[in-house]
């Protein structure tokens, strides 16, 4: 009897530890991915949060801290019992590159805390992601941050205005994906204004000068500053006919800020296109 009872208490806890094992594997209640990222093969949601108002301070690529305020999730994964760990690094470079291929930029990277930064920017949203990864476990912290829309463009009187007046103008409302030069279409209102502007000033000439925030390399910059400054040059020519002879496109990357690039809303003043009397 004793040997039977003995047997039936060693079945119960094989199949209660096999239970708890099963259940060890699952997500927590609640738990889920991030639209913008799945998992790791072998991973489930071990703790989930999702606030739709908080902070996050993370690490920028000058190293320093950003506090970022917006719809925040912090997920954290487990590796599932038994399953092989793919190491810390993989799971970071997977991460990376699955965001790299979304328009995300990594804008802090570092090996030896094991922790990573990359900001996606789509149409009106900015999404912050840190990863810091482990042998078996990860953690999401992820900050959706409404950018602040241009609703109000000037126009063409305006910046007639202030061109009289200081001999520039910051045209907000051209939109740009982040480290691309393509004019997106919600641009059209601003560039026509500035056409209408042209237009109507026949002898005015102009510089077009694009401006960008401090993120990313100097030379990168340059590059991409000029390379939107001609893009909106080449859209009043070919769409509005103005003459070509009347604008000259360049590039100052973030020389000439008009606010802070230590915070989220100064870097937005400063990616912008200017308009010079020549």
């Amino acid at each position: 009897m004793q040997k039977v009872m003995a047997a039936i208490f060693s079945l119960f806890f094989v199949l209660a530890s096999f239970g708890f094992s099963m259940a060890a594997d699952q997500d927590e209640k609640g738990g889920k991915d991030h639209p913008l990222l799945s998992r790791m093969p072998d991973f489930h949601v071990s703790n989930y949060k999702d606030t739709e108002f908080n902070s996050h301070r993370f690490i920028d690529h000058d190293k320093k801290p950003v506090s970022v305020e917006g719809h925040k999730y912090y997920i954290e994964y487990r590796l599932n019992k038994g399953a092989a760990e793919p190491g810390e690094l993989k799971i970071r470079r997977n991460i990376q590159d699955a965001l790299k291929k979304i328009g995300g930029k990594v804008v802090f990277d570092d090996n030896f805390n094991k922790v990573s930064t990359i900001v996606v920017q789509k149409e009106a949203k900015e999404t912050w992601v840190e990863v810091r990864a482990y042998n078996n476990m990860y953690r999401l912290t992820i900050v959706e941050k409404e950018v602040m829309k241009q609703e109000v463009v000037a126009d063409a009187a305006a910046m007639g205005n202030d061109i009289n007046t200081t001999g520039h103008v910051p045209v907000y409302g051209i939109y740009f994906d982040t480290g691309k030069s393509e004019i997106k279409p919600e641009s059209d209102a601003a560039i026509s204004e500035i056409a209408t502007l042209l237009k109507n000033n026949g002898t005015l000439n102009i510089y077009v000068v694009g401006h960008t925030d401090n993120v990313g390399s100097f030379d990168s910059n340059m590059k991409l500053s000029k390379d939107r400054a001609d893009a909106v040059a080449k859209a009043l020519t070919s769409q509005y006919g103005i003459a070509v002879s009347r604008l000259k496109s360049y590039g100052v990357a973030s020389l000439s800020p008009v606010a802070s690039n230590d915070t989220e809303d100064g870097k937005a003043k400063n990616r912008r296109v200017e308009l010079v009397k020549q």
